[in-house]
């Protein structure tokens, strides 16, 4: 009997059966079949720690027995006042205030409110957002306005708002042009906010690397200078760290290894290690203050039935302090992609490598346009899991984002049958 569920981002004609999976233990997956796939992308960038960490699975065991959810407006619980403030010690001290939310879209959704709130609250009306030519913030309508560019929303444009996209100055190894393109965003970004300043809420990017639209990377300097030119012209810098929190740029936030400072940024995927679905948003106080009134009317009248749900949040909590512990496991990964790398340089079908702490990417090149539908990747992608491993291509984008507790030989080794693949075809 064929299944009766609907998988995401896949054309259910065409698509073949899904497989089963049966266990998970660290880096590697079980199959009902009885095959092993090493999960070379952390399953959809989540599972940090690997897959049924002990540590994880005994928090949520242990959380299960005292509360499993609770209603959050107007209650709370020692889980998720622990997470709060776990994760605002490692941001900066600007960042005060947490909002809960269940995963990236929403917390993607609640920033795009909370910054147009915050203006209106205090009597102006600006009404459109800034955002990146490439940018990916999720499905739900507002995220994907400020995302605007994918083809796969298309259909969907009539009931999205405005937004203006600006290009993203992306860069890999040996770009000689790096300084010209970055130079050529802040002049274009500069017009427009000399022009219209008071019409913009706020500019949303992904910090350090854009993620689904293909592992681009951006240098910190651009950032630094991205948020010295916001805060000229009075606007919010909104970062979507979803992607890139917790440790995947080499750093805990892009936001510390950039040295610079969001008004609202977006976390959530790894924020629970993996294990259940999570989102904060977090706010300077400034942006709080705006909504702490005596009016109702100026109330962030927003909610989801799972906010602060115990379960994630001690998840969360654990997560953290595993993080803490063993800062080597997410900082080490960026030398060793690198040294692997040596393997692939000089192949003729690799091209614009680049590597950002645990994430590494390359273009693979083809006789067609680079991008999300080019036809390499479903090769790759089968051609991958008779190797035993799983990698989803992004088009013709290539890219590795590992779980933490992947050990150098077994990195070394998805390296070897990436070159073998290659080689293949």
């Amino acid at each position: 009997m064929a299944s009766p569920i609907w998988q995401p981002f896949t054309q259910m004609k065409a698509a073949p059966p899904p497989f089963t999976v049966v266990r998970g233990e660290g880096i590697w997956l079980e199959l009902a079949d009885g095959r092993r796939l090493l999960d070379c992308i952390s399953s959809w960038w989540v599972t940090l720690h690997g897959h049924a960490h002990p540590a994880l699975a005994e928090t949520l065991y242990q959380q299960a027995q005292t509360l499993e959810h609770v209603i959050f407006a107007g209650f709370t619980h020692a889980p998720a006042e622990q997470l709060a403030r776990k994760v605002l010690n490692h941001l900066p001290s600007e960042l005060t205030r947490v909002f809960f939310s269940d995963n990236g879209s929403t917390a993607v959704e609640v920033a795009l409110k909370m910054a147009y709130q915050y203006w209106r609250n205090q009597g102006e009306q600006r009404q459109v957002f800034l955002g990146f030519e490439g940018g990916y913030h999720g499905d739900t309508l507002g995220a994907m306005a400020i995302g605007q560019g994918s083809s796969w929303w298309q259909p969907f444009q009539p009931l999205m708002f405005t937004t203006e996209l600006v290009p993203f100055p992306a860069t890999f190894e040996g770009d000689l042009e790096v300084e010209t393109k970055e130079g050529q965003v802040l002049d274009h970004l500069t017009r427009l906010l000399k022009q219209n300043g008071d019409r913009y809420a706020g500019i949303f990017i992904e910090p350090l690397v854009q993620g689904a639209g293909g592992m681009r990377i951006c240098r910190p300097q651009f950032l630094q200078s991205l948020a010295k030119l916001v805060r000229q012209f009075d606007l919010l810098l909104i970062y979507d760290e979803v992607m890139t929190g917790f440790g995947r740029t080499g750093e805990l936030f892009a936001c510390l290894k950039s040295k610079t400072v969001p008004d609202l940024i977006c976390l959530s995927k790894g924020l629970s290690g993996g294990c259940l679905p999570l989102a904060v948003t977090v706010a300077t106080e400034q942006i709080y203050q705006a909504f702490y009134s005596d009016d109702p009317a100026q109330t962030f009248y927003h909610g989801h039935s799972y906010t602060g749900n115990p379960l994630a949040c001690a998840t969360g909590v654990t997560s953290l302090t595993l993080l803490e512990e063993n800062p080597q496991a997410y900082q080490g990964l960026e030398a060793q992609h690198q040294s692997y790398l040596d393997q692939l340089r000089d192949h003729p079908l690799v091209e614009q490598i680049r590597v950002c702490g645990t994430i590494a990417a390359f273009e693979v090149k083809t006789d067609s346009a680079n991008g999300y539908f080019n036809v390499i990747a479903p090769i790759l992608k089968t051609r991958f899991l008779e190797e035993g491993l799983l990698l989803r291509p992004l088009g013709n984008t290539l890219y590795l984002m590992p779980p933490y507790c992947i050990t150098p030989a077994e990195l070394e080794s998805v390296y070897q049958i990436i070159r073998r693949v290659l080689d293949s075809i």
